[in-house]
Order: C-alpha cells, then structure tokens, then sequence
C-alpha cells in the first residue's frame, strides 16, 4: 500500500474555530438593530432584536463557464461595511460581506484567480505574523491539499496573484461548503474580519427542485470604533471570541415571508469564530436533509439542532397552516461550563402570510446515501487522538503543534478508525481535510446535536464534546491530509 503522510497539514493548518462574516454590498446598508450583550461568555440572558428588513440571501458568484472548466474571480480587500448602523472598515471578497455564493457541478474543474488587495502594512499581530499576508482553502471540498488546489502553506503578499485550480470530480451532488483563508497565526482575526463565503455543489435530486431555497449564513461580530474588535489577548485566540452582534447573512433578525404550508429549504453555515448555535424554530420542526458532506437519505425530523463552529446543515421547513410570525432561535448553551451560558437569541424571523400552499415532505432524498459498516471494510488502523490545552497551547497526544505537529502514515485504500478525546472543559469542533468521515459514536454529547452516529451522513467537521470523545470511521481513498480546526484558533 502507498504510505500518505498527514504531517503537512499539522505543520500548517491551525488549532482554531471558525471565522466570522456576514452578506452585504460595501455599499449597501445593514437593517435592524443592534442585538444586545456580549453574547457567549456570561450568564445566559435573552437578545431578542425587533425584526429588521427583508431577508437576503449572500450574492452569487460571476463565473464564466467553458464546458466544466469554471472562472471565478476572487479578491480579498477592505470594504466600507453598515454593519448595524455603524460604517466599518471589514476585510471582504470582491467587497461583498460574507463574500459571494461560488456555486459549481460535480465533475466541473474551478479556477479561483486570486488575488490579494489588502493593503500594505508591516504591522504584526499578538503572535508576530504580518497580518495582510493570506491565502484560500475550501472548507470540507475533496480536493488536492497540494499546489495548485487547497495549498495551506502559501503566503500571498499583497498585490499578488495565485491561480488556484480543483478538480470537483470526487465531490458529491449537494453539498454545502465554504472558503475561508487559511494562513497559520492568521486565521482566526481575517475570519473574524470578513473573510469567508458560502460554495454550493448543486443537486442531482430532482425531488428538491421545486422548494424555495435560502443560504444562511450564521455570524457574529463586535467593532471598536469603525473596525473589528481587535484579537488583544491570548484568550481571545485560546477560548474563542465570540461578538455582541449576531447576524444571519449580515442582517440583525431579518423577516422571511413563506405561505402557509410551504416547505422552504434552508441551508445553513455556522462562520462565527466560537460561537454555537442551537436551532430552534418556534412552533415548527425542522427536518435535516443534508450535512457537511452532502444529502442524506431521508428527512430526519428535528426541534433542535445544535450547530459548532465551521459545521453545515441543510434543512426543510414547512411553514405553519396558522398565519402570523416566527422566531428562528438560538437557544441558550454552554459550551464552556454552566457558568458561561450563551444568550438566547432571535435570529431571524419567518412570516406566514399569503395564501395557503400545499407542500410536503418528500419521504426520500437521496437513495444513495448509505451508512458504511465498520465490520465489512478492511480497518488498517484504530488510532486515539488526545485533543487538551495548556499553558496557552494546544496539543495532540501531547505534542504541541507550533513545536512538533502530531504524524501518522495511513494505507491508501483502506479505512481507519479515529477516536478523538477531548480533555478540556470546552467543547471542541475536529475537522478533517479532503476525506469526510461517518461518526461511530459520541460520549458526552448535547441532546440537541443531530444523531449523526445513525445516519448516512458524511461529516468533515464534527464537535467533539468537553470531557466527551467520537468515534468515527475515517476512508483513506485519496492523498490524506488531515486535522484539526478548533481552539486555540491561529
């Protein structure tokens, strides 16, 4: 078997959460009001901002097509952002904010000519790196981790261009993604500052074709002044930062119209840095139809979904037959002890209005989506990965990742089990590059995380509870790159 060596990727990826961003034009303005306290890091308590202006989904892409070879152009710059009211100078792609929808086909090849517009500086950040310097990964896409696709390790100066190129042809129809920088001892404040946007692989299920479909994409944010809350303390990059404003696609509680009894489908991106999101929507169910890695094979009804950072749900909504106006919710949650509850917060508002529709809810999705039996693939491997913190660094099975990056060698073709255990007090999302996983088992978990260890679903990022441990069987089908995106985020 071809030895696959997994050391690069711990070499250059980070221990982080996921960044931050939202969906607005430089130079549109953000409606609603400002949703309240600090959010995350205190006691608990309610935001419930008054609902703001109509929805908007993130804008898509400009792309030229020429046959499956697709052309995108993609440059992160500073933008003049309302951010609530407030006139911010935000890192975005292309000045959108979170950037544009890159929507793609299975089999397509994606060329992303990037080039990076951030503005000259030699300043440094608390953890000495230049802070314009940058570079792109697709989150969650089967791609190369090598040049001229998902290279980490690349630097891109300011006024420089790099062609990224990805072949799409070992994605699955219907999965949802993002794209984000992903330049070691930077991550963490460019994400907080804008830099991410959502990417679509379209479906190959024609029983989805006729919902009406929203992308959601989750964020928080807090300003000094006219810029992002600057990352000042080691505990800002340790615990997470988490912001005092929430917005769905840039917007503070924006309203949704739907008719009674349409089914709508929502597909739904946590990009906050830290912050979780335990989805609830008044008086309805949600059904999930799809995760981080594609469809499922049936609708999986849900009152609550709890969604980590860098994590992706797809879901449908039926709209009640009663008209009136409902509170898509953050429930409170501790993800750091009971001591340090989360607010609950009102999202984002659907209004049932109109005539009456009949919708319903297909009892079949994807067909081909199976679950993969442990006992009938060949397993090369069961390996225990030991995420714990300290004196202000992250290790794995105790090496710390600025000194030593953890390796292992994996078989190409065959399976391997991980389980992954967390030895700290905080909840941790774990994500892996280039191959998804299924979930085995999870210890310790929160009731309101869907039961992936149950259902056919493909996972490249799964949370990974404090004290708690998963269990997940892991493919080894292509060069395998793998690790961890989670905190202390750098």
């Amino acid at each position: 078997m071809k030895k696959l060596s997994r050391r690069d990727f711990f070499k250059h990826a980070s221990l982080s959460a996921l960044g931050g961003y939202m969906a607005l034009k430089s130079t549109e303005p953000a409606a609603g009001m400002m949703g309240g306290g600090g959010g995350g890091m205190g006691g608990g308590g309610t935001i419930d901002s008054p609902p703001g202006t109509a929805f908007r989904d993130p804008v898509p892409m400009q792309s030229v097509r020429n046959g499956n070879l697709v052309d995108v152009t993609l440059e992160p710059m500073i933008s003049q952002v309302n951010v609530n009211g407030t006139m911010a100078d935000l890192m975005t792609y292309n000045g959108y904010y979170p950037g544009p929808t890159i929507s793609v086909k299975k089999g397509d090849v994606l060329r992303i000519n990037f080039t990076n517009s951030l503005p000259f500086t030699t300043e440094t950040n608390l953890l000495g790196y230049q802070k314009n310097m940058t570079n792109l990964h697709t989150h969650g896409w089967h791609v190369s981790p090598k040049e001229p696709a998902d290279a980490a390790h690349l630097d891109i100066m300011p006024d420089e261009t790099y062609n990224y190129e990805y072949d799409l042809s070992m994605l699955d129809s219907g999965a949802l993604n993002f794209y984000h920088p992903h330049r070691h001892g930077l991550v963490a404040e460019q994400s907080w500052a804008g830099l991410a946007g959502a990417m679509i692989v379209e479906d190959e299920i024609p029983v989805l074709g006729g919902y009406e479909t929203h992308i959601m994409v989750l964020k928080d944010i807090s300003l000094n002044g006219s810029a992002p809350a600057p990352h000042s303390v080691m505990g800002d990059f340790m615990n997470g930062k988490e912001g005092n404003i929430i917005m769905v696609n840039g917007q503070v509680n924006p309203v949704l119209p739907a008719r009674p009894g349409q089914v709508q489908r929502w597909r739904i991106v946590n990009a906050s840095n830290a912050r979780f999101y335990k989805l609830s929507l008044s008086n309805h169910t949600m059904y999930l139809i799809g995760t981080d890695g594609g469809l499922l094979d049936k609708a999986y009804p849900r009152t609550q979904i709890l969604l980590s950072p860098g994590e992706r749900v797809d879901i449908l909504v039926k709209a009640s037959a009663t008209k009136g106006n409902y509170k898509f919710l953050s429930l409170s949650y501790s993800r750091m002890g009971m001591m340090m509850k989360s607010p609950q917060i009102t999202l984002m508002t659907l209004s049932v209005q109109g005539s009456k529709a009949s919708d319903g809810i297909p009892s079949s999705i994807n067909p081909g989506a199976v679950r993969i039996d442990p006992n009938s693939v060949m397993i090369a491997a069961e390996r225990a990965l030991t995420l714990s913190m300290g004196q202000g660094r992250g290790y794995i099975n105790g090496q710390d990742f600025d000194v030593d990056p953890y390796t292992v060698m994996s078989d190409l073709g065959t399976y391997e089990i991980w389980t992954v255990v967390n030895r700290s007090g905080m909840d941790h999302p774990f994500h892996q590059h280039v191959n998804a996983a299924q979930v085995l088992s999870i210890s310790g978990i929160d009731s309101s995380y869907p039961q992936y260890s149950s259902i056919p679903a493909w996972k490249d990022t799964v949370l990974v509870p404090k004290w708690g441990s998963v269990k997940m069987l892991v493919p080894v089908t292509d060069v395998f790159l793998s690790g961890i995106l989670d905190y202390p985020k750098r």
